[in-house]
C-alpha cells in the first residue's frame, strides 16, 4: 500500500480522535474543568495546511525519496536487507529515524531557513490535535540531508519510508491539551506535556523538546524543559491569517527582504543561517521590530458572519473529500497530472481562508473555485466539467458586478454598465470558444467587444491613454507578439481579425497602466496587474493555437486569464 493510501485511510481516526477531543473540551468548559481548545477557522486552517503538505508530497516526496535511494545505492555501508526486516532491524531503524529527526527538528529552531519550513507546524496559537496536521509544504527541500546518514549505513529505502510513516502518525496524539502528565512515560517518550513546552513561546519553553517519539535525546543534549507553567501557544512574529499560501511563505519572504537591505555580502548569507530572529544591525537599525512582549499576545481571531462559515465548513469537507481521492490515486499518476490537481486544490484552500479571514465575499470564493476547476479540468482533458465550470465562472463574475452595483445609492452607473458588458462579452467569448473551430472568430469579435468595454471603464475619470509611454510599451509588444505569429504560420484568413485584437488588447492594457500610474492607489495597480496578465494570457492561447503546442497550455492560458478577471472585477472601482 502506498503512503498517500495510508494517509488516506488514517484520516477517519484522525477526526475521530479530533471530534472526541472536541467533546471532551466543550465538556469540561462548562463544567469549569478545562476549557475548548477548538475554534473553526483555526482548525479549518490547520488541518487545511495538511492537506496542502500532503498534495504538495506527491512532488516534493520524488525529492526526498529519489535522493535516499541514490546515496543507498551508492554508498550504503551495510546493506543487509535481511537485517532490517527482522524486528531487531525494524526497532533500530525506528530508533535511528527518531535520532536524526531530533537534529533536524532542532535545527529547524537554529537556523532560520530551516525555521521558515517549520514554522508552519507553530503558527496555531491553539493547541489540539488538529494542529498535529498543521505541516510544511516546503520541508522536503532540505530535510533529506538529514536523513542521508541513514542511507549511507544501509537501510533500505522502503523500511526508511515505513519508519518516517510511523514516526510521524506517533506523533499526532501529543497535540493536545487535554492529557495531562503521564509520569514515569513523560521521563522517556514525547507526551502531550512535553509536546506542549515545545509549542510554546513562554521564555522559559523557548526552543525545547525536540524529540519526536523519544524524549530521552533532549534529556542527552541538554534541550528538555519539563512543563511548569502555563503555555502560550503560537509564534513571536504572530502569522495573523489564514491564508495557506502566506503561510509557507510569510518567513522565506522576510528574510529574503532582510537579505536583499542588508549592505554586507556576509549578511546577505548569514540572515539565512543565522538562528531565527537574527538581523544585521543595518537591517535592524532601518527597518525596527518591537520586541516580543507575552503579555502584549492576542489570539487572531477575525469576526466573521454565521453564513461565512457554514459556507468555508461546507466548502472544506467539499476539498477534504477532493484531497482524499487525489491522495489515493496520485501515485500512479504522471507528474504533469499531480501538478495541475495541486494547484486546483491550493486554490481552493486559499479561497475557504479568504472567506474565514474575512478577505474574500462567498460569491467571490465561489469564483476562484470554479476558475480552479475550469482551468484544471481542461487542462485534465475532463470535457464534461470543463463545459460546466467555464461559463459558470465567468457568470459568477458579472453576478458579482451586477450586485455590487445594485447595492449602491441611485443604482447601476456608466461605469458598471461598462463592467458588466465587459464581463458578459468575456463569458459569451469562453462559451464560443469552446464549440467548433468555427466559432474561433466570432469568439475572437466576442473578447474584442469586451477589451473596448474595459477601455471605457478605465478611461473613467482619467481621460484617454493618460501616460503615452505605457501605450507606446504595450503596442510595441503587441506588435512583437503579432510578428512572432506572422513569422509561426498565423492563417491568411485571420491575419486581419488577429491585428486588430492585438492592438485593442494592447489598448487596454496602456489604459489600465496610464489609470493606474494617475491615481496611485493599490486598486487600480491590481487592475493593471490584470490587464497585463490579459496579455500574457492571449499570448499563449495564440502561440499554442498559431505557432507551436505548449506543455500544459490549457493551465497556462486559463490560469492567467482567470486570475486577469477575477483582479479586475474584484478591484475595478468607479471615478470619485
Amino acid at each position: 500500500m502506498r503512503p498517500g493510501q495510508i494517509i488516506v485511510l488514517a484520516t477517519p481516526v484522525f477526526f475521530l480522535l479530533i471530534a472526541i477531543e472536541f467533546a471532551v473540551g466543550r465538556l469540561r468548559a462548562r463544567r469549569g474543568t478545562g476549557q475548548d481548545t477548538y475554534r473553526l477557522a483555526d482548525a479549518v486552517n490547520s488541518i487545511g495546511l495538511g492537506m496542502l503538505s500532503q498534495i504538495s508530497a506527491v512532488l516534493t516526496g520524488l525529492l526526498r525519496i529519489g535522493i535516499y535511494t541514490a546515496v543507498y545505492s551508492a554508498v550504503a555501508l551495510f546493506p543487509g536487507t535481511d537485517f532490517w526486516t527482522t524486528w531487531y532491524g525494524w526497532l533500530l531503524a525506528l530508533v535511528f529515524y527518531d535520532f536524526c529527526y531530533y537534529w533536524l527538528h532542532r535545527m529547524g529552531h537554529e537556523s532560520a531557513v530551516l525555521w521558515a519550513a517549520h514554522v508552519v507546524h507553530h503558527q496555531s496559537q491553539h493547541y489540539n490535535l488538529s494542529t498535529a496536521l498543521r505541516q510544511t509544504s516546503s520541508g522536503a527541500l532540505l530535510g533529506w540531508i538529514f536523513y542521508l546518514p541513514m542511507a549511507a549505513a544501509g537501510m533500505p529505502p522502503l523500511v526508511f519510508a515505513v519508519v518516517s510513516l510511523v514516526d510521524l502518525l506517533y506523533q499526532f496524539w501529543v497535540h493536545t491539551e487535554q492529557v495531562g502528565k503521564l509520569g514515569w512515560f513523560d521521563r522517556w517518550f514525547c507526551s502531550p506535556s512535553n509536546h506542549r513546552v515545545h509549542h510554546a513561546v513562554n521564555d522559559r519553553y523557548l526552543d525545547r523538546n525536540y524529540g519526536g517519539i523519544l524524549i530521552v535525546w533532549d534529556r542527552l543534549f541538554g534541550s528538555f524543559k519539563e512543563e511548569d507553567e502555563r503555555c502560550v501557544y503560537g509564534t513571536r512574529s504572530p502569522l495573523a491569517s489564514w491564508d495557506p499560501l502566506w503561510a509557507n511563505a510569510e518567513v522565506y519572504w522576510g528574510l529574503a527582504r532582510d537579505s536583499w537591505h542588508a549592505r554586507s555580502w556576509a549578511d546577505k548569507l548569514r540572515v539565512w543561517l543565522k538562528p531565527p530572529g537574527w538581523r544585521p544591525a543595518d537591517v535592524a537599525a532601518r527597518f525596527p521590530k518591537p520586541a516580543f512582549d507575552i503579555a502584549q499576545v492576542r489570539r487572531y481571531e477575525p469576526e466573521v458572519g454565521r453564513g461565512a462559515q457554514w459556507f468555508a465548513g461546507v466548502q472544506f469537507l467539499l476539498l477534504l473529500a477532493a484531497v482524499a481521492v487525489f491522495l489515493w490515486f496520485s501515485d500512479g499518476m504522471p507528474l504533469s497530472r499531480s501538478s495541475v490537481w495541486l494547484a486546483a486544490l491550493t486554490a481552493a484552500l486559499w479561497a475557504i481562508g479568504g472567506v474565514l479571514q474575512g478577505r474574500l465575499s462567498i460569491a467571490e470564493a465561489l469564483l476562484v473555485e470554479a476558475a480552479a476547476l475550469a482551468t484544471a479540468s481542461a487542462a485534465l482533458g475532463l470535457p464534461w466539467l470543463h463545459h460546466a465550470t467555464k461559463p459558470l465562472a465567468l457568470a459568477i463574475a458579472v453576478f458579482i458586478a451586477a450586485r455590487r452595483a445594485l447595492a449602491r445609492p441611485g443604482g447601476m452607473t456608466r461605469f458598471d454598465a461598462l463592467l458588466v458588458a465587459g464581463l458578459v462579452g468575456s463569458l459569451a467569448g469562453d462559451v464560443l470558444l469552446m464549440g467548433p473551430a468555427s466559432l474561433f472568430v466570432p469568439g475572437l469579435v466576442c473578447f474584442l467587444l469586451a477589451h473596448l468595454a474595459y477601455i471605457g471603464v478605465f478611461r473613467l475619470g482619467v481621460g484617454f491613454f493618460p501616460r503615452p509611454a505605457a501605450l507606446a510599451v504595450t503596442l510595441a509588444i503587441g506588435a512583437a507578439m503579432y510578428a512572432f505569429l506572422w513569422l509561426g504560420g498565423l492563417p491568411a484568413a485571420l491575419r486581419i481579425p488577429v491585428a486588430l485584437y492585438v492592438l485593442v488588447i494592447a489598448c487596454m492594457a496602456a489604459q489600465a497602466l496610464g489609470r493606474a500610474f494617475v491615481l496611485r492607489d493599490a486598486a487600480a495597480g491590481w487592475v493593471a496587474a490584470g490587464a497585463c496578465f490579459f496579455m500574457l494570457s492571449d499570448s499563449l492561447l495564440a502561440t499554442n493555437r498559431f505557432v507551436a503546442p505548449l506543455p500544459l497550455a490549457q493551465l497556462w492560458v486559463l490560469a492567467t486569464y482567470y486570475v486577469a478577471q477575477t483582479l479586475i472585477v474584484r478591484h475595478a472601482r468607479p471615478p470619485d
